[in-house]
């Protein structure tokens, strides 16, 4: 039965970061959790992203911690910070390992997974996951110019969804941001239950 569908969400942060930003709108992620929710049983949510080393505090801290403690696995690393050729400070880093790995892992427990990113290395993953009988959904956009997602990943996935048509049910309500971005820019933005990030530095 559909209801009964196990469900895994990998979530590339700064890919789904670069992309919301891009069209202009902050994910609510307690809605994000109750919107695939409802599409099935939701094995697990990991969130990934890289942390700059030596960095004494990361404006995005405060949401890995919430969402550690309100139903998501956070996976992170440390990215390294260099100088290029040009002399500009540049950090390396990504999580496409991780999530690979994961995603190996999990395919013998689950009959779909969602994978939040439109990232192009990520094609032949999804391949492999379909070659085990594992449905991949991709969430990203093609609403922004260039499309923030790879055509051959968007081709390759299942199910295509794109992050305008998810907004009114995982997006913030846009006047619950006045007032409150003004005093903490980079920082979280705790309101109850809500939770998102409106600089989480990623690379």
């Amino acid at each position: 039965m559909q209801g009964l569908e196990k469900i895994a969400l990998l979530i590339d942060g700064a890919n789904l970061y670069s992309a919301t930003k891009a069209l202009g709108f902050d994910i609510d992620y307690k809605r994000l959790l109750k919107e695939f929710q409802s599409r099935g049983y939701l094995l697990r949510a990991f969130y990934y992203t890289t942390l700059i080393e030596d960095q004494e505090y990361s404006s995005i801290r405060p949401l890995l911690d919430w969402l550690d403690y309100n139903g998501y696995a956070v996976v992170t690393k440390l990215a390294r910070e260099f100088t290029d050729s040009q002399g500009r400070r540049r950090v390396r880093g990504n999580m496409d390992i991780e999530i690979a790995v994961d995603a190996m892992e999990l395919a013998e427990h689950v009959d779909h997974i969602v994978l939040f990113s439109g990232d192009g290395d990520f094609r032949s993953l999804v391949e492999a996951l379909q070659r085990k009988g594992v449905r991949v959904s991709v969430v990203s956009t093609i609403s922004t110019q260039p499309p923030l997602i790879a055509d051959d990943l968007r081709r390759q996935a299942d199910v295509f969804i794109d992050l305008v048509d998810l907004q009114p049910k995982i997006g913030r309500d846009p006047s619950e941001r006045q007032g409150r971005m003004s005093e903490t820019p980079r920082f979280l933005e705790r309101r109850g239950a809500t939770a998102t990030a409106s600089d989480p530095g990623e690379t």
